[in-house]
């Protein structure tokens, strides 16, 4: 069944006639014919959780806008550029006039002056398409001025970044969309609120395939899309699979399908009939598990928000990098350093020094130069880095270094003198050595 992916099973419904042919827009319909916050309350009841990362109730989050205030934006992140994620840039080549539509159901509900397409600079023919498929919506009455005659207007405008990866973190887009540096705001006020939104307006910010999901909730009902997924994840998610598996690519599934049946089902299992070694479940930002082959039970967990805490990492955008028994820990922990130390906006010091150092340190450690107290060391300077930056870029660049340690102590091993001496005992909130 595919929500999102609709072009695997209805071709060209890309195409403005052949969506609308397929229910498109009929979603937008009735919500317009509904009160604004019954549009909310329909998506809060849906149990629809954001799919850019954070996984936070869609519904809740536009019930922060005050209805009060006149002027409001809906922004859509499409600056999609974490490692490993490409399902947002399927869905707009593929099923455009869906995002275009949720978008504007989105603007209805919290009655938005305007709604802005972000998307990451590489994008720019995903852009030059989408304008297109805009254009088609507002000739056919669905955006612009006075929307199916409801006499609310709301025009749909693109916007390409430049290329940062920390414009993908909310308010970091919201500076870009300005003209402003990327970099993270200082918060509260938040984009929900007066002051901490586009032009210090009340924004709604939503990823892509959060918002191609709800027309299909307003034409099939909250009930329907909540049985769906489960009880905590409702509805599908599109998994990115890349890495040693046989077929990568894009699979939507139920969200609480099992990381059994996506790797072995649908992406074909691993790559030459090697085993499985680790998995990185959210790109480079999330934890990296560890698996003791094919047969592994925790290879059964659920693909769902609240199942893969359980395995000590996070669902996150849930791009789902496979890697087989002859990679080496220490050259991910090194390459994801690497990606975090050149996206770093220097904003934050403990960001800004602290890739700076984790760099440097495990290039020593990759060239053979380094020694058992200098694990301890990127350890304990990872493990400083986390929840003292204005944005999770922070945590996401600690996390490659105290994942790889605390799961592959032995690829580390494998890099460092053993016979060197090891560093004094670190105090309190040093990292765990290497080993335990």
């Amino acid at each position: 069944m595919h929500i999102l992916l609709r072009g695997r099973e209805i071709p060209d419904i890309w195409k403005f006639d052949t969506y609308v042919k397929n229910g498109g827009y009929d979603g937008l319909k009735k919500a317009v014919s509904l009160k604004p916050a019954e549009v909310i309350e329909i998506v809060k009841a849906s149990g629809l959780r954001g799919r850019g990362g954070a996984g936070f109730s869609a519904g809740v989050k536009w019930s922060f806008i005050p209805q009060s205030e006149p002027v409001k934006y809906v922004v859509v992140n499409a600056d999609e550029s974490e490692t490993g994620t490409f399902k947002d840039r399927e869905i707009m080549e593929t099923n455009p006039h869906q995002l275009i539509e949720g978008a504007m159901i989105c603007a209805w509900a919290i009655q938005a002056k305007a709604v802005y397409i972000y998307l990451r600079g590489e994008f720019w023919d995903v852009a030059h398409e989408l304008d297109k498929r805009i254009a088609e919506a507002q000739k056919a009455g669905y955006v612009g001025d006075n929307v199916l005659g409801s006499g609310w207007s709301c025009p749909v405008f693109t916007h390409l970044g430049a290329g940062a990866y920390i414009c993908g973190e909310e308010s970091a887009l919201l500076e870009s969309l300005e003209g402003k540096l990327g970099q993270p705001r200082v918060r509260p006020p938040f984009p929900a609120q007066k002051g901490g939104g586009l032009y210090a307006e009340p924004t709604v910010v939503n990823n892509v395939e959060t918002l191609t999901n709800v027309p299909w909730i307003l034409t099939h009902g909250a009930d329907e899309f909540k049985k769906i997924g489960t009880e905590q994840s409702a509805g599908t998610k599109i998994f990115c699979v890349s890495g040693h598996v046989e077929r990568p690519g894009n699979y939507e599934l139920p969200l609480g399908a099992t990381l059994r049946e996506l790797l072995f089902t649908h992406a074909g299992g691993i790559k030459g009939g090697r085993q499985l070694k680790g998995v990185l479940p959210s790109g480079g930002s999330g934890p990296v598990i560890r698996f003791s082959g094919n047969d592994d039970p925790l290879l059964d967990t659920k693909l769902s928000y609240e199942d893969l805490v359980k395995l000590g990492s996070i669902l996150g955008s849930a791009s789902i990098i496979v890697m087989d028994d002859t990679v080496d820990m220490t050259w991910v922990a090194s390459k994801v350093t690497k990606f975090f130390k050149h996206e770093s906006c220097g904003k934050c010091t403990p960001c800004r020094e602290g890739t700076y150092w984790l760099d440097k340190v495990i290039d020593r450690i990759m060239a053979g130069q380094g020694q058992l107290s200098d694990v301890d060391l990127i350890n304990n300077i990872a493990r400083n880095m986390q929840g003292v930056t204005l944005c999770a870029l922070g945590d996401f660049a600690a996390n490659p270094i105290i994942y790889t340690i605390k799961n592959f102590p032995e690829d580390f091993r494998k890099h460092v003198a053993e016979s060197a001496p090891t560093a004094k005992k670190a105090p309190a909130k040093a990292g765990v050595p290497a080993g335990d």
